[in-house]
């Protein structure tokens, strides 16, 4: 017989992970430290990602580690090579902003990881209609890393100016998978009051009120 989980939590509890959520930060490379993550803390991390929601249960997520100087070059010869591409998409002044920006800790933080999505061969329970689904589990598995990682006082930062195919070629992913999201993760000098991209007024942040709507737009 099934039985309800009698776990629930107080206000309070609620209350402290809003107060995680609210200061996450995509930490940058000028902001990590050479402290070693320690091994429980990545177990938790990874244990915060494996527990994540996932379409039919199927849990299509991997994980890569990465510490080998060697591959952090790889992918930093990537990443020098994809930003150049991107500082040409903005006009003169936003562009001057934009290579000032330090946008990767590859190097800096002490941990990277790569995270896959692994494609099911076999039919996958609601997944048919919206195949992308699968994808955004391993999306909801990095939420989790971030949330995590912020709870332990953890910097994570996203990598996302990389070839992708590149990155799978380094890391020798097989071909079905596809590469979700790079992070770099390591402590750090201090945590941003706010995210450093609405600091620089490179975005605002939008109104909430105006993206909420009910029953239509």
């Amino acid at each position: 017989m099934e039985t309800a989980d009698e776990r629930l939590f107080k206000q309070e509890e609620a209350d402290l992970l809003l107060d995680v959520m609210v200061n996450r930060r995509d930490v940058r490379g000028n902001r990590f430290t050479d402290q070693l993550i320690e091994d429980d803390k990545i177990r938790q991390i990874l244990l915060a990602a494996v527990n994540a929601p996932s379409v039919g249960f199927s849990q299509p997520w991997e994980f890569v580690l990465i510490k080998s100087k060697e591959i952090k070059q790889q992918i930093k010869d990537s990443f020098n090579q994809e930003n150049e591409k991107a500082s040409h998409l903005f006009d003169d002044e936003k562009q001057k902003e934009y290579n000032r920006l330090k946008l990767e800790g590859i190097f800096e933080a002490p941990l990277n990881i790569a995270i896959f999505y692994s494609q099911n061969e076999n039919p996958v329970l609601g997944q048919n209609s919206m195949p992308e689904v699968g994808l955004y589990s391993v999306v909801c598995a990095i939420q989790n890393m971030w949330l995590m990682a912020r709870a332990l006082n953890i910097g994570m930062g996203w990598v996302s100016i990389i070839d992708p195919e590149k990155v799978k070629q380094i890391l020798k992913a097989p071909e079905k998978n596809k590469l979700v999201g790079y992070f770099c993760l390591g402590y750090t000098n201090g945590f941003l009051k706010q995210p450093e991209l609405e600091m620089l007024k490179w975005e605002s942040r939008k109104v909430t009120t105006e993206m909420i709507f009910t029953d239509t737009y």
